[in-house]
């Protein structure tokens, strides 16, 4: 029962995940003409600096630790929105919005270069984000069952043990940080080599908006 609801919890994320990036890409298409040219303009612009080698001038070290600070800042956020019980909803929201982001950013790149702006995005944007979104939803996941679990064993029912409960939580949280250290790494290390190379394939004349 417990490997079944834990999936359950596994399936409803991912579904969550991918409304939201369906929402973002429906998105990207309800911006009005004029926004869109703007937008336009300023993904020309960046493309123009990566082929000129311009666009990708942080350290790499820095960068690393730039990203590595971000992603850990969102998981403490929903580590601590687990833990608070009532925070279920952000831990969800948290997911709905990073998939609106994803699905934005593919969507505006295939909306101003068609298949070149889909390959772009599956080099520029998708392989992080492949260690990314399965750490995020199993540690979002996580939060949801360890809140449950306070709901039910402890505020409803005063049962069941609160310290194996939270060191399986806090011990999946920090399986999930190593994840998201190797993510950082990928974009700071790799990235930056496979967007400038695929920024090649694109050009302003490419643009359909």
């Amino acid at each position: 029962m417990a490997v079944k609801y834990h999936y359950n919890l596994y399936v409803f994320v991912t579904v969550l995940f991918l409304a939201g990036a369906i929402f973002g890409v429906l998105v990207v298409h309800l911006l009005t003409l004029e926004q869109q040219q703007d937008l336009a303009g300023e993904i020309s612009r960046y493309i123009q600096l990566l082929d000129g080698g311009n666009g990708l001038d942080l350290e790499q070290s820095d960068y690393f630790w730039s990203r590595l600070l971000f992603h850990l800042k969102w998981l403490v956020l929903v580590y601590m929105l687990g833990i608070t019980v009532i925070g279920i909803p952000g831990v969800l929201a948290l997911n709905f919005l990073k998939g609106v982001v994803v699905g934005f950013t593919i969507g505006t790149f295939v909306l101003q270069y068609a298949w070149q702006g889909l390959f772009f995005s599956l080099v520029a944007v998708m392989p992080h984000n492949i260690i990314l979104i399965p750490a995020m939803i199993v540690v979002s996941a996580a939060a949801i069952s360890f809140a449950m679990f306070l709901v039910k064993n402890r505020l409803l029912r005063q049962e069941g043990a609160l310290l194996p409960q939270l060191g399986s939580y806090s011990s999946t949280a920090v399986l999930m940080l190593l994840l998201f250290a190797g993510a950082a790494l990928f974009e700071a290390y790799m990235a930056p080599s496979l967007i400038q190379w695929a920024s090649g394939f694109l050009t302003s004349s490419d643009g359909i908006i």
